[in-house]
């Protein structure tokens, strides 16, 4: 009898935590146990750390991804968004380091506000498309991405672009601020800012609340087409930011980079709880949950999984984070 008791202890403890956080925790002992046994270089403290450095991109799009998912819809742009940022700043950069060569921050920062007004108008695209011409967000993103895709392969031709002052990489891509990359202290800061913006802030109740019922957030007096369009548009802006970060890591504007960190931010986020239908969502669990694809991705390397077969792991993880999000909502309907 005791044992039985517990035992239904035990059920009702795993079922409260998988209604409230999802199935990240259960992924995430499931990761440590499996990888630290087919490698003892996995659990160590220098490899925790690289994770947490390599992580840092995913983190950010996750952040503005989860966003857009809170609000009821999804961006399959925000890769796209990371290639015009990049290819475009880099373009703006040896643009104007050749205009003021012994200025080479005015350069970086012409370069950098090139690089978010090209994401901004993908964000403002999106936004408006999804928000007052009412098209589907997976149509409207899914068009936008192409649309920005071969217009970043037209501005370079398919030709990296280079000459980037070195100050630009040496700073946002390599540098260090007592002690912590300087890519890690900008994830650190953003994550505050969102958390303070989803919690704190008016506009970010306001998120929650189109994306648990756009209908009666519309009859609340809520401005229902303004908030979507911002959530878009901050996604966006969050993509431009890693598009900047990634290009000084890899000193050159590249049309390819962000190929497929939307399928990544999406799994992070629905791995991590956010709901698919919108209103349920929480920043310090999405970054759990990019940090947890991240110490996928660094398993299977250590583990040497080719790079196909990671493709297909990390597919096969979404799928399955979806059904236990079915799941999930049933229990919540059904109030155990």
């Amino acid at each position: 009898m005791t044992s039985e008791v517990k035992r239904n202890g035990a059920v009702h403890a795993l079922r409260t935590v998988f209604v409230r956080v999802g199935v990240l925790p259960f992924f995430l002992v499931g990761a440590l146990v499996i990888f630290t046994a087919l490698s003892s270089k996995f659990l160590t403290g220098q490899n925790l750390v690289n994770v947490a450095r390599q992580s840092v991109y995913l983190v950010l799009v996750s952040m503005g991804q989860m966003l857009v998912l809170i609000s009821g819809g999804f961006d399959l742009s925000v890769g796209t968004a990371i290639a015009l940022t990049s290819v475009v700043s880099a373009l703006g950069m040896v643009w104007a380091a050749g205009i003021f060569p012994d200025a080479v921050w005015i350069a970086i920062l012409i370069g950098t506000f090139m690089g978010f007004g090209a994401a901004l108008m993908v964000g403002l695209v999106n936004g408006l498309g999804v928000a007052f011409f009412n098209v589907s967000p997976f149509i409207m993103t899914l068009g936008v991405s192409s649309v920005g895709a071969g217009f970043a392969l037209f501005l370079t031709g398919g030709v990296p672009v280079s000459g980037l002052p070195f100050a630009f990489a040496d700073t946002f891509g390599f540098g260090r601020l007592w002690g912590v990359p300087v890519p890690v202290l900008v994830a650190l800061a953003c994550i505050v800012l969102m958390w303070l913006f989803m919690s704190r802030t008016r506009l970010g109740t306001q998120v929650y609340a189109v994306g648990g019922n756009i209908k009666a957030a519309h009859l609340s007096a809520i401005n229902t087409r303004r908030t979507l369009t911002l959530a878009y548009v901050i996604c966006a802006l969050i993509a431009s930011l890693t598009g900047l970060l990634l290009t000084a890591r890899v000193e050159s504007g590249e049309a390819n980079l962000g190929g497929s960190i939307a399928l990544e931010s999406i799994a992070a986020c629905v791995i991590a709880g956010v709901s698919l239908r919108g209103g349920i969502g929480r920043v310090e669990n999405v970054v759990l949950g990019a940090f947890f694809i991240a110490l996928l991705q660094n398993g299977m390397n250590l583990a040497q999984v080719s790079s196909y077969m990671q493709m297909v792991l990390l597919g096969s993880l979404l799928i399955l984070a979806v059904i236990f999000d079915q799941l999930r909502y049933r229990l919540i309907l059904s109030g155990d």
